[in-house]
């Protein structure tokens, strides 16, 4: 089994709607992207022999993802009142709004998926909220 790993990361702010402690208040992260893809079997011709994929195909296909995050507020669908968008908006700040709970574990679950429309499925995908916390997401 061949296994390639790559990691991007970015700067964003976020809070948890709902939670009874410090993360219920709007804060930050430096978060890391960590992405693992496996295959049997290498690619057996052409300029990519010897390769699962291209690994710039990957780390380009990953920062792509993290650059589009990078330095916005990310908030759940209906966790803030409209007027409070709207200002936000207003101001130009770069907000990005999710249907689900801004956790680790949800963002390691959606960066999964979109890596795996864009480009390929991968084994793993290990978001980093801080150096020593991650959660991981394997299908």
């Amino acid at each position: 089994m061949y296994k390639l790993k790559t990691s991007s990361s970015f700067d964003s702010a976020h809070f948890l709607a709902g939670y009874n402690g410090k993360c219920s208040n709007l804060h930050g992260h430096r978060w890391k992207v960590e992405v693992v893809i496996s295959s049997d079997t290498l690619i057996s011709e052409g300029e990519k022999r010897g390769m699962i994929i291209d690994f710039g195909d990957l780390k380009k296909e990953l920062r792509s993802l993290t650059d589009s995050f990078d330095h916005a507020f990310i908030y759940e669908k209906g966790s803030l009142k409209n007027n409070t968008v709207d200002a936000l908006k207003d101001e130009g700040f770069k907000l990005i709004e999710i249907d689900c709970r801004p956790t680790a574990e949800n963002l390691a679950e959606m960066f999964f998926h979109i890596i795996e429309k864009r480009l390929i499925k991968p084994n793993s995908v290990t978001v980093y909220e801080t150096p020593e916390n991650c959660a991981v997401y394997e299908e």
